[in-house]
């Protein structure tokens, strides 16, 4: 049984937002993405960026984009 990592890197975020990873270090810096620092690595929370994505109302077109 494979177990899902607790965080997603920068790019991981980025890809699944459908944008630059610059544009999502960005976000990381202006408090848009919940991000947590690990000396200098930025790691997004998976809970919170799952619950961002809730709260926005785009997380179930993510998991079934043909929900409308």
């Amino acid at each position: 049984m494979e177990q899902e990592n607790l965080t997603l890197t920068i790019s991981e975020a980025a890809k699944i937002l459908g944008i630059s990873r610059s544009l999502c270090y960005e976000a990381a810096r202006t408090g848009q993405l919940p991000v947590l620092k690990f000396g200098r690595r930025l790691v997004v929370p998976r809970y919170a960026f799952e619950e961002m994505l809730k709260e926005a109302g785009a997380y179930s077109k993510l998991i079934d984009p043909d929900n409308k």
